[in-house]
C-alpha cells in the first residue's frame, strides 16, 4: 500500500517539475513512508549533506497540553548522529514556554533533555540579521545563541496552524528562529516588536505570511545561502493545529511519512502536493486541513518566498524506500 501510495504521488508531483525559475535544474525532494528513528536517519542521509560543526537541530518543543510535537524517540537517532544541541526560542504568547525557565522545564517534561542538550536561543538576548526583502520586515530578530552554532538542521513537523494556515520547515524556521520580540516583529508585519502589542497590528494576514518568508531567507541565508542548512518535515499527526496549541484537535489525516531537501520552498510545496492530492476516505479526511489552510491563504507563503528567491515551487520527488 504504501508503494502504491509513493507511486501515485510520483506521478501527480512530477508532472509538474522541469526548470526552477532560474533555469536551473529542479531540487529533489526525498520521501520515506518510515517515520521512525531509521527513516529519518535514512532520508538524512539521503541529502548527502553532512552535518558537521555546532550543530543546530531546530525543532518545536511543544506546548505543555498538546501530543503531536515530534517526539525524542524519533529524532534521538539523528540528533546524535550529527552531536546536535536541540534548539528553540521563547513564544510571543501566554503558556508555558514563554519564559525560559518555564520553556526549560517544558522542554525536560517532553524528554528532549535525555538524548541532547537545549539551547533556548533567547535566554540571554537576541541578534539582528538582515533580511533581502524589506517590503515589511527591515531586519530579522532572532535568539543570540543562533550566532553559535555552523549548521543547522530544520526539523519540521508539517501541520495545520491557527494563523499560517499551515505549518512546515518555512514557519519553523521564521517564527522558531525568531526571538520573542522577533516574533511580535513578524507577526505584526514589521509594525511593532513589542508582544503586549503585536495583536493590535495583526490585520494584515499577506503581510504576515510574506514576512515570514523573508524572515526564513534571511535564516537560510546566514547559514552560508543555504549551504551549511537543510530541511525536513514529518508529515505524521497532521492535526488542523500547530503544536503551539495546549488542546489541538485530533489528526483526521493518516500519517504519510518524512520528506527532505536542501531547498525549503520546494519540500513545504512537496507536502502541501501531498495532503491536497490525498483521496478523501475513512480515516482519512483532508478536508479541515485544507479548509485551515484556505482561510489563512496559507500557501502564499510558499508562492513568496519563490518570488524572493529562497527556492523553488518545482521539484523531484525521490522515493527512498
Amino acid at each position: 500500500m504504501k508503494k502504491l501510495f509513493l507511486a501515485a504521488m510520483a506521478a501527480t508531483v512530477l508532472c509538474g517539475c522541469g526548470a526552477s525559475p532560474e533555469g536551473n535544474i529542479s531540487p529533489k525532494v526525498y520521501m520515506t513512508t518510515d517515520i521512525s528513528a531509521e527513516g529519518l536517519v535514512k532520508v538524512y542521509e539521503a541529502l548527502g549533506v553532512e552535518a558537521t560543526g555546532n550543530v543546530a537541530v531546530k525543532i518545536s518543543t511543544g506546548e505543555p497540553g498538546g501530543k503531536n510535537y515530534l517526539k525524542p524517540a524519533l529524532i534521538k537517532d539523528l540528533v546524535q548522529k550529527v552531536n546536535g544541541t536541540i534548539v528553540e526560542c521563547n513564544t510571543a504568547y501566554k503558556g508555558r514556554r514563554n519564559t525560559t525557565e518555564a520553556h526549560l522545564e517544558a522542554a525536560r517534561e517532553h524528554g528532549f533533555f535525555d538524548i541532547a542538550n537545549v539551547d533556548i536561543m533567547d535566554a540571554d538576548g537576541e541578534i539582528k540579521i538582515p533580511v533581502k526583502d524589506t517590503t515589511h520586515i527591515k531586519y530579522n530578530i532572532v535568539g543570540k545563541n543562533l550566532a553559535n552554532y555552523d549548521f543547522m538542521i530544520n526539523l519540521a513537523h508539517f501541520k495545520g496552524h491557527a494563523m499560517g494556515g499551515f505549518g512546515g520547515v518555512l514557519k519553523n524556521q521564521s517564527i522558531g528562529n525568531a526571538s520573542s520580540h522577533g516574533k511580535a516583529y513578524i507577526h505584526s508585519s514589521g509594525q511593532t516588536t513589542d508582544m503586549y502589542k503585536m495583536w493590535d497590528y495583526f490585520g494584515n494576514q499577506i503581510g504576515f505570511l510574506e514576512s515570514m518568508a523573508a524572515a526564513a531567507q534571511s535564516v537560510h541565508d546566514y547559514f552560508d545561502n543555504g549551504k551549511r542548512i537543510i530541511y525536513i518535515n514529518v508529515m505524521n499527526n497532521m492535526s488542523v493545529d500547530c503544536d503551539c496549541n495546549a488542546h489541538p484537535a485530533d489528526p483526521l489525516l493518516k500519517d504519510v511519512g518524512i520528506l527532505a531537501s536542501t531547498d525549503p520552498v520546494a519540500l513545504d510545496q512537496a507536502c502541501i502536493d501531498i495532503v491536497f492530492n490525498i483521496e478523501p476516505s475513512e480515516g482519512n479526511d483532508n478536508g479541515p486541513l485544507l479548509e485551515r489552510i484556505a482561510s489563512k491563504h496559507g500557501t502564499h507563503i510558499i508562492d513568496y518566498a519563490e518570488q524572493i528567491g529562497l527556492g523553488s515551487k518545482k521539484y523531484e520527488l525521490v522515493n527512498i524506500d
